[in-house]
């Protein structure tokens, strides 16, 4: 609402200034569909981080994508279903088809890709306040932890 009433006030003492700086500074910006495309994406990452959550203690296996049994990007893959967004199989195929976005832009319900030089070998969904939901290793299971390495890509489900 803040943003409703206080957006026109900024676009009018703002003159000249560009759209871009009266976004850094919360104006409201009208672009037809980015609202309702944003709201959309959002309401999708939420929903997986829902289903993820939903299958804490489910056990991992190799290559199961579900819905009791999972690997890491099984998991992913699952959760992303039931919101109704399709991913490939593997960690890197689902790292080639996401968005990147930085450490510091990531959102609760993008993916987060751990990898050595320039392969992932595994994927989470970011549940915030530096952890992830994952499905880790053979005699373990669906749980959420700490991020452990420094050495992860996130990247966005469109």
């Amino acid at each position: 609402m803040a943003a409703q009433i206080h957006g026109p006030i900024l676009l009018t003492r703002a003159g000249a200034v560009s759209a871009l700086t009266l976004a850094a500074l919360g104006g409201s910006l009208l672009v037809p569909g980015a609202a309702s495309e944003a709201h959309a994406a959002t309401a999708h990452a939420n929903k997986a981080l829902q289903v993820a959550s939903s299958k804490k203690g489910a056990p991992y296996k190799y290559g199961a994508s579900g819905p009791s049994r999972f690997d890491c990007s099984g998991l992913t893959r699952y959760s992303y279903k039931k919101a109704g967004k399709k991913l490939p199989r593997t960690a890197q195929q689902q790292f080639n088809k996401t968005r990147r976005v930085s450490a510091s832009s990531r959102q609760r319900g993008d993916l987060v890709f751990f990898h050595s030089g320039n392969s992932v070998y595994h994927v989470g969904i970011y549940a915030g306040s530096g952890k992830i939901w994952h499905s880790p290793k053979t005699g373990s299971w669906v749980k959420l932890e700490k991020i452990w390495s420094k050495r992860v890509w996130y990247g966005r489900v469109r």
